[in-house]
């Protein structure tokens, strides 16, 4: 569907997914791969980013741009999370139909779906039940792009797709201690544990809550990938079909990083959504899977940082 000539703009591309899109896109030989710095671009402008859209001949965007963190962030930004959100996706998906962008990957995120739904969770869920309340603002940004994408769809016959990925780790992620998700999180704890010879990590919440994981490298594949491919569907869930518990998670990575110390749950803090496993069938019906196993995934990261 598009040439290795085409213009492609990743949005937010230094974050976690958008700097593994810009890589595999080189990585698979594009060649106008347009990025700007939010110093240059406040994507939030709405003035601004129309005018930076009528100035490119784009022929499709990838966005990955947005405010994004763990429970303690989500609770604590909670006007941040929606108003920057809604106002990042809203001005972007706006300007690539009054600038006759032909094609444009929307991220969302599985907080969109209700908090007690059936598991796996499949595509069909959506607003379906109420949200968990520690992501409840960032859950309705999200959920308020992919109406969008979908009203521009059936109004204007837009190919606007939106993905919908679980948590995802990589190699750029957030370790902020305040802002980061669990699983980076979890990482910066145990390393720091073992550097100081601590005798113990503390978990928030019972760590009983599963979560499920994706490597920032497959979300970028399935980006590209569900970027050039005809779908019937326009929302579709980009998952790794494989969960566990947050405890369970800690163990894995104290045992990589090959150090024995005590988890101690602080139950007094919250879990967050108990389980969010998703249903990735349709994503595999169009013949993408993941590729990086957790080990292999995990393996990468802690060299990195250790």
């Amino acid at each position: 569907m598009f040439s290795k000539n085409a213009k492609i703009f990743v949005a937010g591309h230094k974050g976690l997914v958008g700097s593994s899109i810009v890589k595999k896109l080189i990585s698979l030989g594009y060649k106008k791969i347009l990025k700007i710095d939010k110093k240059k671009l406040d994507l939030r402008d709405q003035n601004k980013v129309l005018n930076f859209f009528k100035k490119q001949n784009i022929d499709a965007v990838i966005n990955a741009a947005g405010t994004v963190g763990g429970i303690a962030a989500n609770n604590k930004y909670r006007a941040e999370f929606i108003y920057d959100n809604l106002t990042i996706q809203n001005n972007i998906i706006n300007a690539c139909y009054k600038n006759k962008v032909k094609s444009l990957i929307f991220l969302g995120s599985s907080s969109i779906y209700p908090k007690n739904t059936k598991i796996p969770i499949k595509e069909e869920y959506l607003l379906s039940g109420y949200l968990e309340k520690t992501n409840e603002p960032y859950a309705v940004a999200k959920i308020a792009g992919i109406k969008l994408c979908e009203s521009y769809n059936y109004q204007y016959g837009t190919n606007y797709k939106c993905l919908i990925p679980c948590n995802v780790y990589g190699q750029n992620d957030n370790y902020d201690k305040q802002k980061s998700h669990f699983f980076p999180a979890l990482i910066l704890k145990s390393i720091t544990a073992k550097k100081k010879n601590k005798k113990f990590i503390t978990l928030w919440g019972s760590g009983r809550a599963r979560r499920e994981i994706l490597h920032s490298d497959d979300l970028a594949d399935a980006c590209i990938y569900f970027l050039k491919k005809r779908t019937k569907e326009k929302i579709i869930n980009i998952g790794s079909n494989f969960d566990m518990t947050i405890l369970n998670y800690a163990k894995l990575i104290l045992k990589e990083i090959d150090y024995d110390c005590e988890i101690i749950l602080d139950k007094r803090k919250p879990n967050g959504t108990f389980r969010k496993l998703l249903d990735s069938s349709k994503a595999k019906k169009y013949g993408w899977e993941p590729k990086i196993s957790l080990k292999d995934g995990l393996k990468s990261i802690i060299k990195k940082y250790s």
